[in-house]
């Protein structure tokens, strides 16, 4: 009878050691299948955006990177979602267009028709993405234009800091605009601002980087001239995003590109323009990338320039809480909506 007492428990410690021995090959072959398909460990989450770049060119379009002197602009490219038929708004002219971005309205709502700065007629009453990133959500910005008729959107609030660098001043290019840049961040780096309404970095830097629109218009849109211009451009978007990653930004920032105008489109910038010509509406590239940004990703969606601050504002986890035609464009996104911390200031 022990004889037998003894064989059971041997036979059920034979059997709980196989058991045990067949749930670690399973559970290991799952592990292995699961990191094959890509699902293994969890990776660490990527850091919320706290910091915004857009860049916003003019004369631009897909044909503008097929010449192979925009490495910079094409990686952002591979590296993000775009779209190159993002409507802009008619007129067809950088004031009026401009406007239409930062406000997130139609012309005929924001009501700016003209290109050139008319001193009298005052800052647009409508307010802007630099006004609702303040109000939503305590956040500055750093403006740099490169044309003398953005003043007229150069409203002065103690969130905002503009710098202009146009035509006008001989000496003003790219590189001269990106060396205020430059200059700009190591005062607010210092933690004194010398002067600046915003004494630390912005949350939003808009660069304006008009030139290869110009060279087109007057030089024509395959001249040599017009691809270095281009050259020029994606050299000054190269150390902007350089700048970034000295100061240990890039990891934190998304970035945003976009064009005023497109590729062979004049922007009459004085005289008339022709009721067919007002009514024309032209179709520039609309790129994100960086973080929170889906990869090599085509946007299907249809997109307007006046999405812009919209898609700003929800690259940095903000809503606006109010009626304008700006939309964000959802779809770029990685993960779902998540509102960012308020700042003390506001609670």
């Amino acid at each position: 009878m022990s004889d037998i007492r003894a064989f059971s428990i041997t036979a059920a410690a034979f059997r709980m050691v196989l058991f045990l021995g067949l749930t670690l090959v399973l559970s290991s072959t799952s592990s292995m299948a699961l990191a094959a398909r890509g699902g293994g460990a969890p990776s660490a989450p990527e850091a919320a955006t706290e910091h915004v770049i857009l860049f916003v060119l003019e004369g631009l379009g897909q044909e503008s990177l097929r010449s192979g002197v925009m490495p910079v602009l094409s990686s952002l490219v591979k590296d993000g979602s775009v779209t190159w038929s993002a409507t802009a708004v008619a007129p067809a002219r950088r004031l009026p267009t401009m406007a239409s971005l930062v406000t997130g309205m139609p012309v005929a709502k924001h009501g700016i028709t003209w290109n050139v700065f008319e001193f009298s007629r005052g800052y647009p009453r409508a307010p802007t993405v630099f006004d609702y990133l303040d109000l939503s959500g305590g956040r500055d910005s750093a403006i740099f234009y490169m044309d003398e008729s953005l003043y007229q959107l150069a409203k002065p609030e103690p969130y905002t800091d503009y710098q202009m660098c146009g035509p006008l001043r001989a000496e003003c290019n790219p590189d001269r605009l990106v060396g205020y840049v430059r200059d700009y961040f190591k005062k607010a780096t210092s933690g004194s601002g010398y002067g600046h309404a915003i004494p630390s970095l912005p949350h939003l830097l808009v660069v304006h980087l008009p030139a290869p629109g110009r060279v087109g218009e007057a030089q024509g849109w395959k001249s040599a001239a017009y691809k270095d211009a281009l050259k020029a451009v994606d050299k000054a978007m190269g150390t902007v995003l350089d700048l970034y990653r000295e100061l240990g930004l890039i990891k934190r920032t998304t970035i945003f590109a976009t064009s005023l105008s497109a590729f062979g489109e004049t922007q009459f910038s004085s005289g008339e323009v022709g009721s067919e010509q007002a009514a024309a509406v032209p179709v520039v590239p609309w790129i994100a990338s960086g973080v929170g940004i889906k990869a090599g990703y085509a946007i299907r969606q249809p997109v307007s320039i006046i999405d812009t601050g919209a898609t700003v504002m929800r690259a940095l986890g903000l809503t606006t809480y109010t009626e304008w035609e700006s939309h964000p464009v959802e779809e770029i996104f990685k993960t779902a909506f998540t509102a960012a911390p308020v700042s003390p200031l506001l609670q």
